[in-house]
């Protein structure tokens, strides 16, 4: 049975490719450091997995009322506009309901340059687009009113990296004028015609590198302080992470009924708390000699 066509010349660009590899290796050995270079930093930063960037709360108003965290995330994998009158790219997870909570969450992605704005007008903008693109593909009707969360992430961290790299993605979101005016249009990301553009410009081997390493749960123990009738004042939550040597390598998220506790390829640790928190008033301290992380959450 014949091989199709394309398949076919998919074999011969390979095959020229490894041919200029080793040309280049023989001529130019140190533009072939560089070129090898580049293409394991180009793998590296593929690799890299979505962090978040911060949440924002609001309310969904139609169909069914009920709070909205929408976290806002930096990728790496997500393209730049390539110039500032592009449409720009982004990556959607799915809208998830929490059964058991009052809310819903979902997860967008930008590419790191598109949430470095300048100043806070810009990042309104750059919201209020937001919300556009998820009222137009989730078909809801949501408050312009939000606020910007204390914790910069809700729901766990493996969570939102599985809704991001896995499940369908909406149809694009072309040009469209409405009656308020003109809004930037966006494009998705389409994680298989990028995974196979990224991939074909790697040599195979590069292009196979394994990701990082998923990190462990630390060892931890939750007390509850109460006073002397028994009423809950506060939570203690200590955290044992002899890898870390500065606290500033955790990302700490909290909202009043849950913590995440993050460290990139070392630890996580995400937990639902017994009582409802005072996330303004808690504190956070890590005893360096020691590696634990002390966590201090007052109860209203």
């Amino acid at each position: 049975m014949a091989a199709p066509a394309h398949s076919k010349d998919m074999l011969t660009q390979v095959t020229q490719l490894w041919s200029m590899l080793d040309e280049m290796a023989e001529s130019t050995p140190e533009s072939y450091h560089r070129f090898m270079q580049q293409q394991l930093e180009d793998a590296k930063q593929y690799c890299t997995p979505p962090e978040p960037h911060l949440c924002l709360q609001t309310h969904i108003l139609d169909p069914k009322e009920k709070s909205l965290f929408i976290n806002l995330c930096r990728w790496k994998r997500v393209p730049a506009p390539k110039s500032p009158t592009d449409p720009i790219p982004l990556s959607a997870g799915p809208l998830e309901e929490v059964s058991d909570k009052t809310y819903s969450i979902i997860d967008i992605a930008y590419n790191p340059t598109v949430l470095q704005r300048e100043n806070q007008a810009e990042m309104d903008h750059l919201i209020r687009l937001t919300f556009k693109y998820i009222e137009e593909h989730y078909n809801l009707s949501l408050s312009h009113s939000y606020h910007i969360a204390t914790f910069t992430l809700k729901g766990s961290l493996k969570r939102m990296k599985q809704s991001l790299r896995g499940g369908p993605l909406p149809a694009p979101l072309f040009n469209k004028n409405t009656r308020n005016g003109t809004y930037t249009s966006f494009k998705l990301l389409s994680r298989d015609g990028v995974m196979e553009t990224e991939k074909a410009k790697l040599p195979k081997k590069i292009a196979s590198m394994e990701l990082p390493q998923e990190p462990v749960t630390p060892t931890y123990e939750l007390t509850i302080a109460k006073d002397a009738n028994r009423k809950p004042l506060k939570i203690e939550l200590k955290v044992e992470m002899p890898k870390v040597s500065s606290i500033s390598e955790c990302e700490l998220s909290l909202s009043r009924d849950d913590v995440i506790i993050e460290v990139p390829e070392k630890y996580r640790l995400q937990l639902d708390l017994p009582e409802l928190v005072d996330e303004e008033a808690t504190t956070a301290t890590f005893n360096k000699g020691k590696g634990v992380l002390l966590i201090i959450m007052p109860i209203p």
